[in-house]
């Protein structure tokens, strides 16, 4: 069962109000002050208890003399009767009226610490792989484009399958990018072990009321659903057996493993790190940065947890090594990163303080000006959460005081080392060399990948001729052929349509380019030039392109270039 400090809400009503209204639940605000009417009429229902118990038990003595002395006791037997009633009235509404305190303050958010910045604006704490003051953007060779091309590419991931089979919102990995998932996730398991942190590979289902007690309900204060929940068979209805649900993070289920438990102080911290699969109901893709592996309802994680003595300096210490190892195993894998004290508007209703790590997404870089062109492309892939006793009292997790004895509530920490997706969509965009249409591997990776480098799969496509009208006037072969875009636009038209035919886009992005290069008065060399560096981006394995000329002197000249 719950144990909350209710008496600490009551002595800072004050307090907890404006944490909820600063943490934006202005829904909660009025709970503090709910509670304390409801703990006065609680005390007025004890004390009106404790009197009629008295009564109850002077009536009983009444009764014994009566019944010594041969008096009529029916009076005093009726008013005893009246009063078992009323009793257990008064009892049943203290029982129904401690509920609803309990309830209310099950709702309250955590207090806010004094660290966390005050507001909408997030406090920049450090870079990774970035000079601090003139920040220089790691980015893919040429033009950025997303994980998502890229993936498609490479022929590692495959959303248009898991549409089919799962809807919006999931994913296959396939090949390199399986192995690549399970490359991040040995490397962090290894790193964070030899760092003195214990491996545990945790269930994904807990019961509900153990991720309600971690913070997580079934819906967020937008309405939001939060946890995917397990249909209850009819007969585990009937025996009272717990619902059960899908994990969001393996900090619940690691959490879950101490409640109801006492905990010696010696043993404190208690580390913990694990590799799972986690849910997000939430996941839609209502804007541009939440599409391919950014925002998908299944992933994997390597989140820390830690029990730590009920102490500020102990939080402190356990925030500075979870950032370290969070810092060095994001910047080993070249991300370029920045570490953020989010803001209050931030907080989920568990935390005091929360500390983000965010990636650079070249792809995701744009806007009007440079400014806003470089914090578009920021996304979250690692945090650590403060929750002081927030979880640790919900889940009656207790702490035995070296001295004394007595029993207290340790305090919790967690972190998200890896969001598996997100990392793996930051590498391939930094990682991406169009030029040579390979994913080149951070050098970390090498070891559990055998490789040190993606490649998509390799293509033949027969040789293609296209031979210029003998309408169309052809001057110097060797250099500029002015007039002679035709059978370049053929050409370029034959590629795309062999390209795209295959990811369904349609013929519009071949039509787009046409026109764009027919309004491009270039050399034929050089246009023949860039479909070759067009045909080498779209990863398509061909041999050189031939340009047969006729009409040239009356004799067919061969015109080729190579795909260099």
């Amino acid at each position: 069962m719950p144990t909350l400090d209710i008496c600490h809400i009551r002595n800072n009503a004050d307090l907890y109000a404006q944490t909820c209204l600063s943490r934006n639940y202005p829904n909660l605000a009025s709970n503090p002050s709910r509670i304390i009417e409801l703990i006065d009429y609680h005390q007025a229902l004890q004390a009106n208890a404790k009197s009629l118990r008295e009564r109850a038990n002077a009536l009983q003595k009444q009764l014994l003399v009566l019944k010594v002395e041969g008096k009529n006791v029916e009076g005093a037997l009726k008013e005893a009767r009246e009063i078992k009633t009323k009793l257990l009235e008064v009892e049943k509404e203290e029982g129904d009226v401690m509920s609803n305190i309990e309830e209310l303050a099950l709702a309250l958010p955590n207090i806010t610490s004094k660290e966390t910045p005050r507001g909408a604006e997030f406090e920049v704490l450090c870079y990774v792989n970035a000079d601090e003051k003139t920040i220089q953007i790691k980015d893919s060779k040429g033009k950025p484009i997303s994980h998502i091309d890229i993936g498609t590419q490479l022929g590692i991931i495959d959303f248009a399958s898991a549409d089919a089979a799962s809807g919006s919102g999931w994913y296959y990995l396939v090949g390199a990018g399986a192995l690549l998932e399970q490359a991040l996730v040995s490397y962090a398991l290894d790193f964070t072990t030899h760092q003195g942190w214990t491996p545990v590979s945790p269930p994904s289902l807990v019961y509900s009321h153990i991720s309600a007690s971690c913070g997580f309900q079934p819906r967020d204060s937008s309405g939001e659903q939060q946890v995917y929940h397990i249909a209850q068979d009819e007969k585990d209805k009937i025996r009272g057996v717990p619902e059960i649900s899908l994990t969001r993070t393996s900090d619940i289920a690691l959490a879950g493993m101490k409640a109801n438990a006492i905990i010696s102080e010696a043993e404190l911290p208690l580390k913990r790190v694990a590799a799972s699969r986690c849910y997000r109901p939430e996941a839609g893709a209502r804007a541009a940065d939440t599409k391919g592996l950014y925002r998908v309802h299944e992933l994997t994680k390597v989140e820390l947890f830690a029990w730590t003595k009920p102490d500020k300096e102990e939080m402190e210490y356990m925030l500075d090594e979870m950032v370290d190892i969070q810092t060095d195993i994001l910047g080993a894998l070249g991300l370029t990163c920045r570490v953020l004290d989010m803001p209050v508007h931030n907080l989920s209703a568990r935390e005091t303080r929360k500390i983000a790590i965010e990636a650079f997404f070249p792809s995701r870089a744009m806007g009007k000006t440079p400014d806003d062109i470089q914090e578009a492309g920021w996304g979250e892939i690692a945090s650590v959460s403060f929750c002081t006793d927030y979880q640790s009292r919900r889940l009656a997790t207790r702490m035995r005081e070296a001295r004394g004895g007595t029993l207290g509530f340790p305090w919790t920490v967690n972190g998200t080392v890896l969001d598996v997706p997100r990392v793996l969509a930051a590498l391939l965009e930094i990682g991406w060399d169009g030029e040579e249409g390979i994913m080149r591997l951070p050098k970390v990776l090498h070891q559990f990948m055998g490789t040190d480098r993606i490649e998509g799969p390799k293509r033949n496509v027969p040789l293609l001729h296209e031979f210029i009208p003998n309408t169309l006037t052809v001057n110097k072969v060797e250099h500029l052929v002015m007039g002679a875009r035709l059978p370049v636009l053929l050409l370029l038209w034959n590629v795309l349509e062999w390209r795209y035919s295959r990811l369904d886009f349609g013929n519009e992005v071949v039509r787009q380019e046409l026109v764009r290069l027919e309004r491009n008065q270039t050399s034929l060399l050089e246009n023949i030039r860039l479909v070759a560096q067009l045909i080498k981006n779209l990863n398509v394995s061909v041999s050189p392109i031939y340009l047969v000329k006729t009409q040239l002197n009356g004799k067919h000249v061969l015109h080729q270039t190579w795909l260099e």
